[in-house]
C-alpha cells in the first residue's frame, strides 16, 4: 500500500461577517493553525457587490442573490460589521486541511467540532451564515486567490504574474 502523495497547495479562506460580529475571528485562527499552513497574504476587504457578484458568479441571478450579499457584505449586520477577513494560507494539502477544519458548508450538516458546526447557523431568512468560507479544489483556489488578491499582496510568487505600467508606476498583475 503507498501511501496518498502530498501536494503543496494555494487556499483562499476568508472569515465572513457573522464571524466579526460574533468576535470569533482569534478561535477560528486558532482552529486553522492546527493545520500549520502558513499564512502568506491577509488583508480586511469591504466587499463591494461586484466582487460578491464574481465570488458567487453562479449564485448571483438567483432570488436569494440579494440576501446572501446582504449577508457576505456585512450589510445585514450595520456599518460596523461591513468587511471580511481575507487570507492565502500555503502548504502540504492545505485544501483539504483547511476544508476538514472549516466542516461542511452546511453549518446544520457539519461536524459539531468543526468551525461551521460549532459557530455557524441559517438565518430566519434561510441564508447560511457559516462563518468562513474556504477554496474547494486548486482551480477554484486559483481563481478566488486572483479575485481577492493582488499578486504584490501575497509575500510570495504563487502563480504567473506580469509587469505593467499603471497611473505612470510599474506594478505586477496576473498573468
Amino acid at each position: 500500500m503507498s501511501k496518498a502523495t502530498k501536494k503543496h497547495q494555494y487556499t483562499l479562506v476568508i472569515l465572513k461577517p457573522d464571524a466579526l460580529v460574533k468576535s470569533l475571528t482569534g478561535n477560528i485562527l486558532t482552529r486553522l493553525s492546527e493545520a500549520r499552513l502558513r499564512i502568506i497574504g491577509a488583508k480586511v476587504v469591504r466587499v463591494s457587490r461586484e466582487l460578491a457578484e464574481k465570488h458567487y458568479a453562479h449564485l448571483k441571478d438567483e432570488p436569494f442573490f440579494d440576501d446572501l450579499y446582504n449577508y457576505f457584505s456585512g450589510k445585514a449586520y450595520g456599518r460596523k460589521y461591513e468587511r471580511v477577513l481575507a487570507f492565502v494560507y500555503e502548504g502540504e494539502d492545505a485544501i483539504s486541511k483547511v476544508r476538514k477544519i472549516a466542516g461542511a458548508t452546511n453549518p446544520l450538516e457539519a461536524d459539531p467540532i468543526t468551525i461551521r458546526g460549532a459557530y455557524g447557523r441559517i438565518n430566519k431568512k434561510g441564508i447560511m451564515e457559516n462563518v468562513i468560507h474556504c477554496s474547494d479544489s486548486e482551480e477554484s483556489a486559483k481563481d478566488e486567490i486572483h479575485l481577492w488578491f493582488d499578486p504584490d499582496e501575497i509575500i510570495e510568487a504563487i502563480y504567473p504574474t506580469k509587469k505593467v505600467i499603471r497611473n505612470k508606476c510599474e506594478v505586477l498583475e496576473w498573468a
